[in-house]
């Protein structure tokens, strides 16, 4: 019997280890989950900026896709980093060869930590029509909902103008089409997401640590709730487990790594790293 939930992360590779797949997979083992990817874009990145992005082809993501679901299976999925059209037309057929009711989680990924543009503005369009209407959770920012938003009402998407009330905002998005928004609230003075599935909209308070390192904290939110989604949780505790995670991974995070914004920390890596340093190698598996 399967009892290990297994999940899928539709994301591009952060040769820097902080956000992308790599955050992904760190947030899934973080849940009790086997994570599982489909890359769509390689980019040679680290914290300061991203250097170079390349597209993988159409048919190897789809084919990515496929190899996982007909052997291993797929639990809930994790969409972020998609880059441009052709990336969103290919994953949305992959996702048309899943069952259904699979859970989809979409992080709107525009913009990388260090200011890097990761979704050409051509791409919105096919993001908001095609992708956002298939959401069982969407993950925007404050930033990336306004510009969704806007692009659906005058058809440019270019700096957002959308009303600038966040609960507002979360109503707007929602009427995109996914079954539930999670308005995150990195951007605002105070750290409250902002929940909404249509029937009731609910705050998420949390802790800002605005001396924590923040680069991978989208990501890690988007793939936690992702996680709890293949749990079986409903949207909204998937929701709360998310924004509990990615607070403590941020409080936690590394900032010695690097000379811009740090990795986030959702595995408790520098615990890990302390504890490993203090034991010689010789006999230490015994203590494992």
């Amino acid at each position: 019997m399967q009892t290990l939930p297994r999940a899928l992360s539709i994301a591009g590779s952060d040769s820097g280890g902080g956000a992308g797949i790599q955050a992904d997979l760190k947030a899934f083992a973080a849940c009790g989950v086997h994570g599982m990817t489909a890359i769509t874009a390689v980019t040679a990145q680290n914290t300061i900026g991203v250097d170079a992005v390349h597209a993988i082809p159409p048919e190897m993501i789809i084919a990515q896709v496929r190899a996982v679901h007909r052997d291993i299976g797929i639990d809930a999925i994790k969409i972020g980093m998609l880059g441009d059209v052709a990336t969103i037309e290919a994953v949305v057929q992959a996702l048309a060869e899943l069952p259904s009711d699979t859970p989809v989680v979409v992080d709107p990924v525009m913009v990388a930590e260090s200011g890097a543009v990761l979704l050409e503005r051509a791409a919105r369009a096919a993001l908001v029509k095609l992708l956002v209407p298939r959401a069982t959770v969407l993950t925007p920012n404050l930033p990336e909902a306004a510009a969704l938003v806007d692009f659906e009402l005058d058809g440019d998407g270019g700096q957002p103008t959308a009303a600038a009330d966040p609960r507002a905002l979360a109503l707007q998005t929602h009427a995109l089409g996914p079954h539930a928004v999670v308005l995150t609230g990195g951007h605002r003075e105070q750290a409250i997401d902002i929940f909404y599935d249509g029937d009731a909209l609910h705050e998420l308070g949390g802790e800002r640590y605005p001396g924590g390192a923040t680069h991978g904290s989208g990501c890690t939110h988007s793939a936690v709730l992702a996680a709890r989604l293949a749990w079986g949780d409903t949207p909204l505790e998937a929701a709360r487990w998310a924004k509990e995670l990615a607070s403590a991974a941020v409080r936690d995070g590394l900032a010695a790594i690097g000379g811009g914004a740090g990795p986030v920390d959702v595995l408790g890596v520098m615990d890990r790293s302390e504890w490993f340093a203090g034991r010689s190698r010789v006999g230490s598996n015994a203590e494992l």
